[in-house]
């Protein structure tokens, strides 16, 4: 077999695997490279492979680094079957269309206010190339195995992270391999913890925090502490939010400071068609989250939901000085109705923006995160006098201690681990940290690099 890897190397974004056997080409993910402008813009570039040629595509869960790619890549000439689990062919059903909005939206932006070089601008991929990929979509159960070609097979557990997330197992029957893709924390609060594996030949493993561990400082506390000290300047919080899994977190947490009455009741809005949506899941797939279906019903039901434009901005002047919390997507500022809210409340500083997990460099949100001073919105440069904050041990990844805990339960080591989905410097110190303690043979691959299994 042989493997190359065409994405989430030297970054957190643009997962993809290519796995060639006897012939036969399955990816594993398919996602979309995020962040800094050269990384961005290997979307635009094609494959080093026909997507014609490829059998298969098996997706670890519906995050948009790790699913955003498929309509580009069936538009292209992809024609096989997308397999994935049951609650990510629900939750790409909801990214997907919405990815490609969001491309045709900005889009539409560049060359109506004209800060485009390109004339006219075009998005990646339209809604219609989204739902053409959707139809590919094949859901599969947990645990079982399912047939990839004659000798490929492969099968999905747990992952926690977020609903439907998954690793993938792959096996000719003689050589497995395990693509961990994303893992979740084991004593996250909403989320189940990853499922214990106990062997692979071959692992690619995730090194997203692999520089760190999250904060011991519980969430509960510190959100408490950020939401009172803003609504008692009379400001409002925003929160920069995935719309799948962050969303719902938070959504969690206030709602358990609410209960306890250590935080006022003041409004807090999901601002986000998407997090909504995805919200609505959680009520569907009990069996992949830790909430009883009474509490589950109770947290969905503890915000207001904003689906239109006009209810979105209706937010402004229902709650003009009033203290206020808004959870909006997109998690790094990159798009989506969050970036209305930040033109609207960052240069006051009464209100907070709450930065709610990792922010890959080259985003809006690692630009406020180091403390800039100035930040651009639609072409508009505006001066940040907002309080930015951090809330980074409700993150949905496990960090290195948290990996290194799920590895103990290898039987032994596999033949090759390799690192990807991480940012150069944790990667290299994750590396460090695995030969260190568990004495495994660990590379860290390069983009397009092609290995031999």
């Amino acid at each position: 077999m042989k493997l190359t890897f065409l994405g989430a190397t030297g970054t957190v974004t643009g997962s993809k695997y290519l796995l060639e056997d006897d012939n036969k080409k399955i990816l594993i993910d398919c996602g979309l490279f995020q962040g800094v402008k050269e990384l961005r813009q290997r979307n635009w570039e094609n494959l080093p492979v026909n997507p014609a040629s490829i059998k298969a595509v098996v997706l670890t869960h519906a995050h948009i680094d790790h699913s955003g790619f498929l309509p580009l890549l069936v538009k292209n000439g992809f024609d096989g079957p997308v397999y994935c689990s049951s609650a990510t062919a629900d939750l790409c059903d909801i990214l997907l269309p919405d990815s490609a909005h969001l491309h045709e939206e900005d889009a539409e932006r560049a060359n109506r206010y004209g800060y485009t070089r390109h004339k006219p601008a075009l998005p990646l991929y339209t809604q219609e190339d989204s739902y053409n990929a959707l139809e590919k979509i094949k859901p599969v159960s947990f645990g079982d195995e399912h047939a990839l070609s004659d000798l490929l097979s492969f099968r999905l557990t747990h992952a926690g992270h977020i609903l439907g997330a998954s690793c993938v197992h792959i096996s000719d029957g003689q050589t497995n391999i395990v693509f961990s893709g994303d893992l979740g924390r084991p004593r996250d609060p909403v989320m189940k913890a990853p499922a214990q594996i106990q062997e692979a030949d071959y692992l690619i493993l995730e090194s997203t925090y692999g520089d760190r561990l999250h904060e011991t400082i519980d969430p509960l506390d510190q959100l408490e502490d950020i939401i009172i000290r803003t609504s008692g300047r009379g400001g409002t919080v925003v929160i920069p939010a995935f719309a799948v899994g962050r969303a719902q977190s938070l959504m969690y947490y206030i709602y358990k400071l609410k209960e306890m009455k250590r935080i006022p009741g003041i409004p807090v809005y999901l601002d986000s068609p998407m997090a909504i949506s995805a919200t609505k899941l959680l009520q569907q797939h009990h069996a992949e989250h830790r909430l009883s279906k009474e509490e589950c019903a109770k947290v969905c039901n503890s915000v207001i939901y904003t689906q239109t434009v006009e209810q979105s901005k209706a937010i402004y002047s229902k709650n003009n000085g009033m203290p206020t919390v808004i959870i909006s997507a997109s998690g790094m500022a990159t798009g989506g109705r969050v970036l209305h809210h930040l033109k609207h409340y960052i240069s006051d500083p009464r209100n907070t923006v709450l930065l709610a997990g990792f922010q890959a460099e080259g985003t809006r949100g690692a630009r406020l995160a180091h403390g800039e001073a100035e930040i651009k919105i639609h072409g508009e440069l505006l001066k940040v006098r907002a309080e930015v904050d951090m809330l980074d041990n409700i993150s949905a990844h496990a960090d290195y201690q948290e990996i290194l805990d799920w590895l103990g339960h290898f039987r032994g080591p596999p033949r090759r681990t390799f690192l990807t989905h991480g940012e150069p410097k944790a990667a290299t110190s994750f590396k460090f940290k695995i030969e260190e303690h568990l004495g495994w043979n660990v590379e860290i691959p390069e983009y397009e690099q092609v290995v031999e299994l």
